[in-house]
């Protein structure tokens, strides 16, 4: 058979050796280096409810991950695209960031104020399903230690790689607990939380309009989602700001952030 590009048979041998025991996430290191050099590595178990466990983190700068409790783990990952794609039940595979991210995600609050301080460039991310309502993202990362996005020849041979990479990570995480009770309501969450906290009395479409401005959903990315026009999600943008009492993006991020942390 012939063998990937830059794959190391030797690697992926003591990868599949080290299933269920010791050592076997820095195999996986070794072997995402030798098919994608990338410069981090974070693996994540997002689940219906709670938030993420960090199963294992690899890095060369400490930047990258330097908010990741304290910000993104204590609920900013309500806002992420990869759990987005948990809640949307999307199928094993390899996504890119770029490739899934809300269309005016680059320009969201929750891009500058949490993904521009990490240095991120680009990421690959394999899917896996181990357990009804547990997804492992297992996230290739390229920051500002090499600068650069992945190429396309990494893409392709990260996509041909995908089907060994779920099988091994089922295996290792085969006694990963199902996530247990009904899947979270985030923005019911985010409704609750506002009316503790602040007095704030959201509808529900009030609040999913709040978490798809936050996600970095332009207003006619966000119209396709709710099946109304974009005038009609003018409408109720303005009637969110007006209950909140705020004026722009910036000031929905700073209320809203703190109430998905508390939720």
């Amino acid at each position: 058979m012939e063998a990937l590009p830059n794959l190391s048979e030797t690697r992926l041998a003591e990868v599949i050796a080290r299933i269920g025991g010791d050592g076997f996430e820095a195999g996986l290191w070794d072997l995402f280096l030798a098919v994608a050099r990338p410069d981090n590595l974070i693996i994540l178990a997002y689940r219906d409810a709670g938030p993420p466990l960090v199963l294992y983190r690899r890095f060369i700068s400490p930047q990258v991950f330097s908010e990741l409790e304290s910000t993104y783990v204590a609920g900013a990952f309500r806002l992420d695209p990869y759990y987005d794609l948990h809640r949307q039940r999307a199928p094993e595979g390899v996504y890119r960031l770029r490739d899934i991210a809300p269309d005016a995600f680059h320009r969201s609050r929750y891009f500058i104020e949490y993904y521009d301080q990490t240095t991120l460039q680009d990421e690959i991310t394999f899917v896996v399903w181990p357990a009804p309502g547990v997804c492992l993202n297992l996230c290739l990362g390229r920051d500002a230690t090499s600068g650069r996005a992945f190429g396309g020849t990494e893409m392709e041979v990260c996509q041909r790689l995908g089907p060994v990479i779920a099988a091994l990570a089922r295996g290792h995480w085969r006694g990963i607990a199902e996530s247990v009770g009904p899947a979270e309501d985030t923005a019911g969450v985010l409704a609750l939380s506002a009316a503790k906290r602040h007095g704030i009395a959201l509808s529900p479409r009030q609040a999913e309009v709040a978490l798809l401005i936050l996600r970095g959903h332009s207003t006619v990315s966000i119209g396709l989602r709710l099946g109304v026009s974009p005038q009609t999600v003018k409408v109720f943008r303005k009637q969110l700001y007006a209950r909140c009492g705020i004026s722009s993006q910036a000031e929905l991020f700073a209320l809203m952030l703190p109430l998905l942390k508390a939720g």
